[in-house]
């Protein structure tokens, strides 16, 4: 099984977004991962469509957005526009996120949720069927440089162990290293969302770092 191997584009050099998007293209990323943050739902603001449009405009690979926003039914209708190849959303940003999702499913995009580390399976499990990635939280969601919260993996074995009755792939966020890489590629889980500590280095040698990855 190929890993998913997906750049955490909050982490870029905004200075050079097209250029970070080519090299990162160029060393053999698999897709690209837009947070979008509005200051509320999380204490943090990134990712503006403006910056999204730009990334897809520059790749030929898939593009996601994982939203953070507390008003998810509006802002879910932006990215649907700009034909986002994936929209994660958070169970609790809303009291009728089935709706939501089914909107994603009928413009022709991939839904997922976004497990947030303080969120059980038992809460979102009646959403399974609809959705076909999940991204589960490693982090508290809303800021890049966290360390990695460890009581989060009983979480990601019972939803691996459930994967097999819904068919969605499992993908993983927040404080990613080589050890968590290997691990949990060898327990079932399909990609992973790559940020300062795993990829966003001072040297940019996006293309050694990638294929270290896809190794393990």
């Amino acid at each position: 099984m190929k890993k998913i191997l997906c750049p955490s584009m909050m982490c870029a050099d905004f200075d050079n977004l097209k250029k970070e998007v080519e090299l990162l293209d160029e060393a053999g990323a698999d897709m690209f991962h837009c947070d979008i943050m509005d200051g509320v739902f999380v204490p943090n603001m990134a990712l503006s469509p403006y910056d999204v449009e730009c990334i897809k405009r520059n790749t030929k690979k898939p593009v996601d957005v994982h939203l953070m926003v507390s008003n998810v039914e509006i802002v879910c209708d932006i990215y649907i526009d700009l034909n986002i190849d994936i929209i994660y959303i958070h169970p609790e940003s809303s009291f009728h996120i089935s709706k939501t999702l089914l909107r994603i499913k009928e413009a022709g995009i991939a839904p997922g949720i976004a497990i947030s580390p303080d969120v059980s399976i038992e809460t979102v499990k009646e959403l399974l069927p609809l959705v076909d990635y999940i991204m589960i939280m490693t982090v508290n969601p809303g800021f890049s440089g966290q360390v990695y919260l460890q009581y989060v993996n009983d979480k990601i074995d019972r939803i691996i162990k459930i994967r097999k009755d819904y068919g969605f792939k499992i993908m993983l966020d927040g404080a990613i290293s080589d050890k968590i890489i290997q691990t949990l590629t060898q327990k079932g889980v399909d990609g992973f969302v790559l940020g300062t500590s795993a990829l966003f280095r001072e040297d940019k040698d996006y293309e050694t770092v990638l294929a270290k990855y896809r190794k393990l």
